[in-house]
């Protein structure tokens, strides 16, 4: 059980210093569209003078809830804009400590399933690669094919969240494995 946790608490290690190397480098790049600096203004002033008064929140605009907002938003250009009044510094070690903390538990969540679900190395290691590329269409490409967020941005969250969390996954299944177990040839069974 001991080598679960611990699998399962580096597994999350793993998980958090992937998602920095593909969000915390110039990687990040790759995904995020950038505006120049004028454009940014405006739309930073833009979004003060039209969100402030409903705060902090999620917002699709236009706003498809109405028979107007409908026809514009069929007509384009559309955004979902997650939108935060107060603002935040650009590297927040709160945010970092957080996500730190989530990943942990996270690694932890996947070593203890995979240790109480499954009875062998080969077995963890197949459910640790499926169960990651089953979450990751369903939430992450999932977000394209619903909301028609943009292929490029969605692809490469997409393929860094199944990164982080196989790796995760596997380095959980590998040190939960027992010198005894593969020596015996415990998880050397396919099906």
């Amino acid at each position: 059980m001991i080598r679960s946790v611990i699998g399962g608490l580096l597994g999350g290690l793993a998980l958090f210093i992937t998602g920095f190397l593909f969000w915390g480098t110039p990687l990040s790049a790759l995904a995020i569209s950038r505006a120049d600096e004028q454009s940014s203004a405006n739309l930073q002033a833009a979004l003060a003078q039209a969100l402030n008064a409903t705060g902090t929140g999620v917002y699709t605009i236009p706003d498809p809830s109405s028979a107007q907002g409908t026809i514009l938003y069929g007509r384009g250009p559309v955004a979902q804009v997650f939108y935060n009044s107060g603002g935040f510094p650009v590297m927040d070690g709160g945010s970092l400590i957080g996500g730190l903390i989530l990943s942990l538990l996270v690694g932890l969540l996947i070593g203890l399933a995979l240790r109480f679900c499954l009875p062998d190395f080969i077995s963890r290691v197949r459910a640790a690669i499926f169960l990651s590329l089953a979450a990751v269409l369903w939430i992450d490409i999932g977000q394209a094919v619903f909301m028609h967020a943009p292929w490029g941005y969605i692809l490469y969250l997409g393929f860094s969240d199944f990164v982080g969390l196989a790796l995760a996954g596997l380095i959980a299944a590998k040190l939960m494995e027992t010198k005894a177990a593969s020596a015996t040839g415990e998880a050397g069974t396919l099906h």
